[in-house]
Protein backbone atom coordinates (compact mmCIF):
# COMPACT_ATOMS: atom_id res chain seq x y z
CA UNK A 1 0.00 0.00 0.00
CA UNK A 2 1.34 3.41 -0.96
CA UNK A 3 2.05 6.06 1.75
CA UNK A 4 -0.07 8.32 -0.11
CA UNK A 5 -3.02 5.39 0.43
CA UNK A 6 -2.66 5.24 3.98
CA UNK A 7 -2.37 8.92 4.53
CA UNK A 8 -5.34 9.56 2.81
CA UNK A 9 -7.12 6.87 5.34
CA UNK A 10 -5.79 8.37 8.38
CA UNK A 11 -7.56 11.73 7.36
CA UNK A 12 -10.88 9.36 7.16
CA UNK A 13 -10.40 8.72 10.19
CA UNK A 14 -9.82 11.60 11.56
CA UNK A 15 -12.50 14.06 9.36
CA UNK A 16 -15.26 11.23 8.47
CA UNK A 17 -14.51 11.66 5.07
CA UNK A 18 -12.23 11.29 2.00
CA UNK A 19 -9.56 13.83 1.08
CA UNK A 20 -10.24 16.14 -1.87
CA UNK A 21 -5.98 15.23 -2.81
CA UNK A 22 -2.77 14.03 -1.40
CA UNK A 23 0.35 16.33 -2.22
CA UNK A 24 4.03 16.01 -1.10
CA UNK A 25 6.67 18.32 -0.76
CA UNK A 26 10.37 17.17 -0.11
CA UNK A 27 13.01 18.40 2.07
CA UNK A 28 16.71 19.58 0.49
CA UNK A 29 20.23 19.43 0.77
CA UNK A 30 21.98 22.57 -0.23
CA UNK A 31 24.91 21.86 -2.11
CA UNK A 32 26.96 24.76 -2.12
CA UNK A 33 25.70 28.22 -0.94
CA UNK A 34 25.24 28.82 2.65
CA UNK A 35 23.81 31.88 4.52
CA UNK A 36 23.73 33.54 0.82
CA UNK A 37 19.95 33.56 0.24
CA UNK A 38 18.81 36.17 2.59
CA UNK A 39 22.01 38.34 1.01
CA UNK A 40 20.07 38.08 -2.39
CA UNK A 41 22.82 35.76 -3.68
CA UNK A 42 23.72 32.12 -5.13
CA UNK A 43 22.22 28.74 -3.99
CA UNK A 44 22.42 25.48 -5.32
CA UNK A 45 20.07 23.04 -3.15
CA UNK A 46 18.83 20.06 -4.78
CA UNK A 47 15.31 17.83 -3.18
CA UNK A 48 15.31 14.82 -1.13
CA UNK A 49 13.20 12.00 -1.62
CA UNK A 50 12.45 12.37 1.89
CA UNK A 51 9.05 14.24 1.73
CA UNK A 52 6.32 16.23 4.06
CA UNK A 53 2.89 14.67 2.81
CA UNK A 54 -0.63 16.59 3.18
CA UNK A 55 -4.45 15.01 2.36
CA UNK A 56 -6.42 18.07 2.36
CA UNK A 57 -9.92 19.09 2.13
CA UNK A 58 -11.80 22.31 1.30
CA UNK A 59 -13.78 23.78 4.41
CA UNK A 60 -16.28 27.33 3.41
CA UNK A 61 -16.63 28.14 7.35
CA UNK A 62 -13.66 29.69 8.28
CA UNK A 63 -12.23 27.09 10.37
CA UNK A 64 -8.96 25.11 9.86
CA UNK A 65 -8.40 21.96 11.41
CA UNK A 66 -4.27 20.46 11.34
CA UNK A 67 -3.48 17.16 12.79
CA UNK A 68 -0.14 15.40 12.47
CA UNK A 69 1.03 11.87 12.46
CA UNK A 70 4.66 13.32 13.67
CA UNK A 71 3.15 15.38 16.79
CA UNK A 72 1.50 14.07 19.84
CA UNK A 73 -2.40 15.38 20.09
CA UNK A 74 -5.08 15.34 18.58
CA UNK A 75 -7.12 17.58 16.16
CA UNK A 76 -6.18 21.26 16.34
CA UNK A 77 -8.92 23.65 15.45
CA UNK A 78 -8.34 27.44 14.59
CA UNK A 79 -10.46 29.73 12.89
CA UNK A 80 -9.42 31.60 9.82
CA UNK A 81 -10.28 35.13 11.55
CA UNK A 82 -8.30 34.64 14.44
CA UNK A 83 -5.17 33.60 12.92
CA UNK A 84 -2.41 36.21 14.06
CA UNK A 85 1.43 35.98 14.56
CA UNK A 86 1.16 36.50 18.25
CA UNK A 87 -1.14 33.56 18.82
CA UNK A 88 0.17 30.37 17.17
CA UNK A 89 3.56 29.22 18.02
CA UNK A 90 3.50 25.42 18.48
CA UNK A 91 4.19 23.65 15.26
CA UNK A 92 0.36 24.59 13.93
CA UNK A 93 2.20 27.87 13.17
CA UNK A 94 3.76 26.41 9.91
CA UNK A 95 0.59 25.25 8.20
CA UNK A 96 -1.59 27.93 9.85
CA UNK A 97 0.90 30.64 9.04
CA UNK A 98 0.60 29.62 4.98
CA UNK A 99 -3.15 29.63 5.20
CA UNK A 100 -2.74 33.47 6.73
CA UNK A 101 -0.19 34.34 4.32
CA UNK A 102 -2.06 33.73 1.74
CA UNK A 103 -5.29 35.43 2.44
CA UNK A 104 -3.01 38.47 3.51
CA UNK A 105 -1.74 38.59 0.16
CA UNK A 106 -5.32 39.00 -0.78
CA UNK A 107 -6.56 34.77 -1.82
CA UNK A 108 -9.75 35.26 0.21
CA UNK A 109 -10.79 32.64 -2.23
CA UNK A 110 -9.24 30.31 0.87
CA UNK A 111 -11.91 29.19 3.32
CA UNK A 112 -11.11 27.03 5.83
CA UNK A 113 -9.27 23.44 5.07
CA UNK A 114 -9.15 20.21 6.75
CA UNK A 115 -5.37 18.93 6.77
CA UNK A 116 -3.68 15.42 7.72
CA UNK A 117 0.26 15.40 7.64
CA UNK A 118 2.91 13.24 7.80
CA UNK A 119 6.62 13.15 6.87
CA UNK A 120 10.08 11.50 6.60
CA UNK A 121 12.21 14.65 6.63
CA UNK A 122 14.18 14.77 9.78
CA UNK A 123 13.65 17.53 11.63
CA UNK A 124 16.40 19.64 12.94
CA UNK A 125 19.02 18.10 10.81
CA UNK A 126 18.97 20.94 7.95
CA UNK A 127 17.54 19.18 5.87
CA UNK A 128 14.19 22.01 5.66
CA UNK A 129 11.63 20.18 7.20
CA UNK A 130 9.54 23.12 8.06
CA UNK A 131 9.80 24.57 4.59
CA UNK A 132 8.51 21.06 3.09
CA UNK A 133 5.97 21.18 5.61
CA UNK A 134 4.99 24.97 4.27
CA UNK A 135 5.17 24.58 0.55
CA UNK A 136 2.95 20.82 0.79
CA UNK A 137 0.53 22.77 2.80
CA UNK A 138 0.05 25.88 -0.38
CA UNK A 139 0.92 23.80 -3.13
CA UNK A 140 -2.36 22.03 -1.97
CA UNK A 141 -4.42 24.76 -1.19
CA UNK A 142 -3.23 26.44 -4.65
CA UNK A 143 -4.63 23.46 -6.38
CA UNK A 144 -7.83 22.91 -4.66
CA UNK A 145 -8.54 26.76 -4.85
CA UNK A 146 -7.50 27.19 -7.94
CA UNK A 147 -5.10 29.75 -7.08
CA UNK A 148 -3.32 30.11 -10.21
CA UNK A 149 -0.06 30.87 -8.47
CA UNK A 150 3.18 28.98 -9.70
CA UNK A 151 6.12 27.31 -7.49
CA UNK A 152 8.13 30.48 -7.32
CA UNK A 153 5.25 32.30 -5.78
CA UNK A 154 4.37 30.11 -3.50
CA UNK A 155 8.02 29.73 -2.51
CA UNK A 156 7.61 33.81 -1.59
CA UNK A 157 4.44 33.28 0.54
CA UNK A 158 6.02 30.31 2.06
CA UNK A 159 9.14 32.48 3.15
CA UNK A 160 6.54 34.92 4.43
CA UNK A 161 4.46 32.78 6.35
CA UNK A 162 8.34 31.29 8.26
CA UNK A 163 9.37 35.21 8.67
CA UNK A 164 6.52 36.94 9.81
CA UNK A 165 4.25 34.43 11.24
CA UNK A 166 6.64 31.86 12.43
CA UNK A 167 9.21 34.45 13.32
CA UNK A 168 12.47 32.60 11.59
CA UNK A 169 14.52 34.91 9.59
CA UNK A 170 14.93 32.53 6.70
CA UNK A 171 16.09 33.23 3.12
CA UNK A 172 14.04 31.88 0.39
CA UNK A 173 16.08 28.99 -0.58
CA UNK A 174 14.31 26.10 1.26
CA UNK A 175 10.95 26.95 0.17
CA UNK A 176 12.02 27.40 -3.84
CA UNK A 177 13.93 24.10 -3.40
CA UNK A 178 11.02 22.24 -2.06
CA UNK A 179 8.87 23.60 -4.84
CA UNK A 180 10.46 23.76 -7.94
CA UNK A 181 13.69 21.32 -7.98
CA UNK A 182 13.73 18.15 -10.52
CA UNK A 183 14.74 14.73 -10.22
CA UNK A 184 18.25 14.28 -11.34
CA UNK A 185 18.89 17.84 -11.27
CA UNK A 186 20.82 20.38 -8.43
CA UNK A 187 19.02 23.65 -8.78
CA UNK A 188 20.85 26.95 -9.53
CA UNK A 189 19.03 29.61 -7.87
CA UNK A 190 19.15 33.66 -7.98
CA UNK A 191 17.82 34.51 -4.57
CA UNK A 192 17.50 38.15 -6.20
CA UNK A 193 15.11 37.41 -8.64
CA UNK A 194 14.46 34.20 -8.49
CA UNK A 195 15.94 33.05 -11.56
CA UNK A 196 16.68 29.47 -12.05
CA UNK A 197 18.58 27.22 -13.75
CA UNK A 198 18.53 22.86 -13.14
CA UNK A 199 22.30 21.79 -13.75
CA UNK A 200 22.11 18.25 -14.27
CA UNK A 201 23.30 16.00 -10.67
CA UNK A 202 23.71 12.40 -11.47
CA UNK A 203 26.38 11.60 -9.51
CA UNK A 204 25.58 7.55 -9.94
CA UNK A 205 26.12 7.60 -13.72
CA UNK A 206 29.88 8.46 -12.73
CA UNK A 207 30.56 6.10 -9.80
CA UNK A 208 29.67 8.71 -6.83
CA UNK A 209 27.57 9.23 -4.19
CA UNK A 210 26.73 12.34 -1.80
CA UNK A 211 26.36 10.92 1.62
CA UNK A 212 24.24 13.24 4.27
CA UNK A 213 25.29 12.81 7.62
CA UNK A 214 22.89 13.78 10.45
CA UNK A 215 24.68 14.16 13.41
CA UNK A 216 21.72 14.02 15.71
CA UNK A 217 22.29 17.52 16.87
CA UNK A 218 19.23 19.74 16.61
CA UNK A 219 19.33 23.47 15.70
CA UNK A 220 16.19 25.82 15.55
CA UNK A 221 16.53 28.76 13.07
CA UNK A 222 13.85 31.01 15.48
CA UNK A 223 16.55 31.12 18.25
CA UNK A 224 18.93 34.14 18.24
CA UNK A 225 22.56 33.37 16.65
CA UNK A 226 20.73 32.61 13.35
CA UNK A 227 19.15 35.94 13.32
CA UNK A 228 22.48 37.44 14.77
CA UNK A 229 24.39 36.57 11.58
CA UNK A 230 21.87 38.05 9.36
CA UNK A 231 21.93 40.94 11.35
CA UNK A 232 25.29 41.31 10.96
CA UNK A 233 24.85 40.91 7.39
CA UNK A 234 22.66 43.75 6.92
CA UNK A 235 24.52 46.07 8.54
CA UNK A 236 27.85 44.94 6.47
CA UNK A 237 26.03 45.69 3.26
CA UNK A 238 24.88 49.47 5.05
CA UNK A 239 28.29 50.21 5.80
CA UNK A 240 29.72 49.34 2.26
CA UNK A 241 26.57 51.26 0.87
CA UNK A 242 25.31 48.46 -1.05
CA UNK A 243 21.43 47.23 -0.89
CA UNK A 244 23.08 43.27 -0.52
CA UNK A 245 26.20 41.69 0.13
CA UNK A 246 25.39 40.25 -3.30
CA UNK A 247 26.65 43.45 -4.64
CA UNK A 248 30.33 43.76 -3.36
CA UNK A 249 32.30 41.89 -6.47
CA UNK A 250 34.22 39.04 -5.38
CA UNK A 251 37.66 41.10 -7.01
CA UNK A 252 36.59 43.53 -4.83
CA UNK A 253 36.42 42.06 -1.45
CA UNK A 254 39.94 43.15 -0.34
CA UNK A 255 39.31 46.65 -0.28
CA UNK A 256 35.76 45.76 0.54
CA UNK A 257 37.09 44.16 4.20
CA UNK A 258 39.73 47.25 4.42
CA UNK A 259 36.46 49.59 4.03
CA UNK A 260 35.23 47.69 7.09
CA UNK A 261 38.23 48.54 9.14
CA UNK A 262 37.99 47.47 13.07
CA UNK A 263 34.62 45.58 12.28
CA UNK A 264 35.97 42.22 12.81
CA UNK A 265 32.73 40.63 12.95
CA UNK A 266 30.90 42.09 9.97
CA UNK A 267 34.24 41.69 8.32
CA UNK A 268 34.15 37.96 8.83
CA UNK A 269 30.44 37.61 7.94
CA UNK A 270 31.22 39.69 4.85
CA UNK A 271 34.06 37.67 3.69
CA UNK A 272 32.23 34.50 3.71
CA UNK A 273 28.63 35.77 1.79
CA UNK A 274 31.38 37.21 -0.98
CA UNK A 275 33.75 34.19 -1.26
CA UNK A 276 30.59 31.62 -1.13
CA UNK A 277 28.50 33.49 -3.82
CA UNK A 278 31.49 32.79 -5.85
CA UNK A 279 32.08 29.19 -5.04
CA UNK A 280 28.40 28.63 -6.40
CA UNK A 281 29.09 29.68 -9.44
CA UNK A 282 32.80 28.09 -9.80
CA UNK A 283 30.63 24.81 -8.97
CA UNK A 284 27.94 25.35 -11.43
CA UNK A 285 30.65 25.97 -14.19
CA UNK A 286 32.27 22.78 -12.86
CA UNK A 287 29.24 20.46 -13.06
CA UNK A 288 28.40 21.98 -16.26
CA UNK A 289 31.60 20.87 -18.36
CA UNK A 290 31.57 17.87 -16.85
CA UNK A 291 34.10 17.57 -13.87
CA UNK A 292 31.90 16.56 -11.22
CA UNK A 293 35.18 15.18 -9.17
CA UNK A 294 35.89 18.66 -9.06
CA UNK A 295 33.88 20.33 -7.13
CA UNK A 296 35.33 18.36 -3.98
CA UNK A 297 37.65 20.87 -2.67
CA UNK A 298 35.29 23.68 -3.30
CA UNK A 299 32.94 22.27 -0.58
CA UNK A 300 35.67 21.86 1.95
CA UNK A 301 36.49 25.56 0.97
CA UNK A 302 32.86 26.11 2.24
CA UNK A 303 32.96 24.07 5.12
CA UNK A 304 35.95 26.16 6.44
CA UNK A 305 35.06 29.80 5.01
CA UNK A 306 31.24 28.54 7.60
CA UNK A 307 33.65 27.27 10.33
CA UNK A 308 36.32 30.29 10.62
CA UNK A 309 34.21 33.28 9.35
CA UNK A 310 30.60 32.58 10.01
CA UNK A 311 31.46 30.32 12.47
CA UNK A 312 28.01 28.04 12.96
CA UNK A 313 29.95 24.91 12.69
CA UNK A 314 30.16 22.07 15.84
CA UNK A 315 32.46 20.05 17.06
CA UNK A 316 29.98 16.88 15.53
CA UNK A 317 29.78 18.32 12.27
CA UNK A 318 34.04 19.18 11.97
CA UNK A 319 34.19 15.39 13.43
CA UNK A 320 32.53 14.34 9.74
CA UNK A 321 34.50 16.87 7.36
CA UNK A 322 37.31 15.78 9.15
CA UNK A 323 37.11 12.43 9.47
CA UNK A 324 35.73 11.58 5.86
CA UNK A 325 38.47 13.73 4.00
CA UNK A 326 40.99 11.12 5.85
CA UNK A 327 39.74 8.27 4.77
CA UNK A 328 39.36 8.97 1.36
CA UNK A 329 36.04 11.17 0.72
CA UNK A 330 36.18 13.80 -1.77
CA UNK A 331 35.18 16.45 -0.46
CA UNK A 332 32.87 17.42 2.83
CA UNK A 333 31.26 20.60 3.83
CA UNK A 334 28.39 21.08 7.22
CA UNK A 335 25.29 22.05 5.31
CA UNK A 336 22.12 23.98 6.25
CA UNK A 337 21.69 26.59 8.92
CA UNK A 338 24.12 25.50 11.51
CA UNK A 339 24.75 25.18 15.01
CA UNK A 340 23.99 21.33 14.25
CA UNK A 341 22.14 19.11 11.56
CA UNK A 342 23.40 17.81 8.81
CA UNK A 343 26.71 17.68 6.27
CA UNK A 344 27.49 16.46 3.11
CA UNK A 345 30.16 13.98 1.90
CA UNK A 346 31.14 13.77 -1.88
CA UNK A 347 32.60 10.02 -2.18
CA UNK A 348 33.33 7.56 -4.89
CA UNK A 349 30.95 5.00 -4.70
CA UNK A 350 33.15 2.52 -3.73
CA UNK A 351 34.47 4.30 -0.65
CA UNK A 352 31.12 4.87 0.56
CA UNK A 353 31.02 2.06 3.34
CA UNK A 354 34.01 2.89 4.65
CA UNK A 355 33.75 6.36 5.04
CA UNK A 356 30.52 5.94 6.69
CA UNK A 357 32.07 3.37 8.70
CA UNK A 358 34.87 5.32 9.70
CA UNK A 359 32.41 8.45 10.89
CA UNK A 360 30.44 5.91 13.10
CA UNK A 361 33.47 4.95 14.10
CA UNK A 362 34.57 8.27 14.88
CA UNK A 363 31.46 9.54 17.00
CA UNK A 364 31.67 6.33 18.85
CA UNK A 365 34.89 7.46 20.35
CA UNK A 366 34.04 10.81 20.87
CA UNK A 367 31.10 9.71 23.26
CA UNK A 368 28.66 11.35 20.71
CA UNK A 369 25.35 10.07 19.54
CA UNK A 370 25.19 7.94 16.28
CA UNK A 371 24.94 9.78 13.42
CA UNK A 372 22.31 9.33 10.70
CA UNK A 373 24.06 8.17 7.29
CA UNK A 374 22.14 8.29 3.88
CA UNK A 375 22.50 8.39 0.21
CA UNK A 376 21.15 11.89 -1.24
CA UNK A 377 19.24 11.50 -4.37
CA UNK A 378 18.60 14.55 -6.24
CA UNK A 379 14.47 14.12 -6.29
CA UNK A 380 11.55 15.95 -7.46
CA UNK A 381 9.75 18.85 -6.21
CA UNK A 382 6.91 19.54 -4.39
CA UNK A 383 3.73 17.72 -6.57
CA UNK A 384 0.33 16.82 -6.24
CA UNK A 385 0.42 12.18 -5.56
CA UNK A 386 -3.38 11.12 -5.90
Amino acid sequence: MSEAVVVAERFEELYGAEPEGVWAAPGRVNLIGEHTDYNDGFVMPFALPHTTIAAVSRRADGLLRLHSDDVEGGVVELTLDGLTPEADRGWTAYPSGVVWALREAGHTAVTGADIHLTSTVPTGAGLSSSAALEVVVALALNDLYGLGLKGWQLARLCQRAENVYVGAPTGIMDQTASACCESGHALFLDTRDLSQRQIPFDLAAEGMQLLVVDTQVKHSHSEGEYGKRRAGCEKGAALLGVDALRDVAYDELDAALDRLGEEEEVRRLVRHVVTEDQRVERVVSLLESGRTRAIGPVLVEGHASLRDDFRISCPELDLVVDTALSSGALGARMTGGGFGGSAIVLVDETDAAAVTKAVEEAFAAAGFTAPRVFVAVPSAGARRVC
